[in-house]
């Protein structure tokens, strides 16, 4: 018993301590968001022929260093590029048409290049398509556990059962801030896996606390009969 109070003391100490420490990254730093959420800059090359993307790579590796870029092909045919970093500088660009003539063989001129501003994509409208859903989903989760274990008091099943699942977000969120994971394609994946495996131990714990219940209630009865 003193040991099991001790795991709780102590996993209810580093949920506390991760979410003090990850609102303060959040106050200090802001989330990291992936390149493609942030402010950037971008060029679109006509390549006239088609090219795989490994060998542009090569090519802003040695031009952008530690840059993030995102490079994609546009165009129907496949024939121009797309390069995407956080800023371009004039050098950057006459780099970037040399090389890309020198590969290529085209007859690109950094005059004719534009570079593109790019604004930040905010938070709220990465996860806005998909509050309503998780809301749903959330709510019909709510209703199922406070009717299958209405035994347990349904206020209490639907209460703390909405508070660890929002808890188990608030860490998680507090983890990518902290770690600095990237804001991007593999958040809502993240969240979705997180609220999965946290519905699941709810289920397993009020199934323990339903089964306990039902064996008292079966020696209360046995006890009536007597």
């Amino acid at each position: 018993m003193k040991q099991l109070i001790k795991n709780k003391n102590f996993v209810i100490s580093l949920i506390v301590l991760i979410v003090l420490a990850g609102i303060v990254m959040i106050a200090v730093k802001g989330f990291n968001f992936d390149l493609k959420y942030q402010d950037t800059q971008r060029v679109e090359l006509y390549l006239q022929t088609q090219f795989e993307i490994s060998d542009i790579k090569q090519i802003t590796n040695e031009i952008f260093g530690n840059q993030r870029v995102m490079i994609q092909k546009v165009e129907v045919f496949e024939d121009s590029v797309s390069i995407t970093t956080s800023s371009i500088s004039d050098d950057q660009k006459s780099n970037l048409v040399t090389k890309i003539n020198e590969k290529y063989g085209t007859e690109l001129t950094a005059e004719d290049i534009e570079v593109q501003n790019i604004t930040h994509t905010r938070g709220r409208d990465i996860i806005k398509p998909y509050i309503v859903p998780f809301a749903i989903a959330v709510i019909a989760i709510l209703i199922y556990m406070a009717i299958k274990y209405y035994k347990l008091n349904m206020l209490k099943v639907i209460s703390q059962s909405a508070a660890i699942l929002l808890l188990a977000q608030i860490v998680l969120f507090c983890i990518i801030a902290i770690t600095r994971i990237p804001i991007g394609r593999l958040t809502i994946p993240m969240v979705i896996l997180v609220f999965l495996l946290t519905v699941f131990g709810l289920t397993c714990n009020l199934e323990k606390k339903l089964t306990k219940k039902k064996v008292e209630e079966n020696k209360d009865n046995k006890r009536k009969n007597k």
